[in-house]
């Protein structure tokens, strides 16, 4: 299962990918997470059903959840030639 997810909020400036970088390793997926012009960070994660809906869970109560004011969510087609979880 892949994701495409943005949030908004403060979310720049604060350590955001980072964290999401560092909780990914807590879990089975891959993908990568980048800010965008427009002041949201986008991210696009892969994996198990399981462990991508456990993965956003976390995110969403983790150390930065506060900053978190809205999230958006959809689905995307498997990703390919990525491996690991990076920031771009």
């Amino acid at each position: 299962m892949a994701k495409q997810v943005f949030y908004e909020g403060r979310v720049q400036g604060v350590g955001f990918r980072y964290a999401t970088k560092r909780e990914a390793m807590g879990f089975d997926v891959f993908g990568w997470v980048r800010n965008r012009s427009d002041g949201r960070v986008e991210m696009h994660v892969d994996g198990e059903p399981e462990e991508v809906d456990a993965f956003l869970e976390a995110i969403r109560d983790g150390q930065l959840s506060g900053n978190i004011q809205g999230e958006e969510i959809h689905d995307l087609p498997p990703l390919e030639d990525v491996s690991g979880f990076s920031i771009r």
